[in-house]
């Protein structure tokens, strides 16, 4: 196997290696459940392929049509993730108490 006489540089490895890129894989709804999935696989939930069940486990099994939301009840959603993600404050009285006791010493 041939060596190279000289070691590559950081900027023509980083040139180099500018063109590799990750895809996003492509995806599509499942047409009986309505589940975000890869294209061209079996759906992971309810086990539907093109026109029929490829997955006997999970052929009696058949979901309910998606349900739509109402602008109000997608906003008391999200209203409620955002709660669930926020971080608790920090308690303003003890900040303050710690001040006054500084203070009087």
């Amino acid at each position: 196997m041939a060596t190279p006489k000289k070691r590559t540089g950081k900027a023509s490895q980083a040139t180099r290696r500018a063109n590799w890129k990750g895809t996003i894989p492509a995806t599509t709804t499942c047409p009986n459940c309505k589940a975000v999935i890869l294209t061209h696989t079996v759906c992971p939930e309810c086990g539907y392929y093109k026109n029929g069940f490829a997955s006997k486990k999970n052929k009696e099994v058949k979901a309910e049509p998606a349900v739509e939301k109402t602008e109000v009840q997608s906003e008391i959603a999200t209203k409620e993730e955002v709660k669930k993600t926020r971080k608790p404050r920090a308690k303003k009285a003890n900040t303050e108490e710690k001040s006054e006791e500084k203070e009087s010493e």
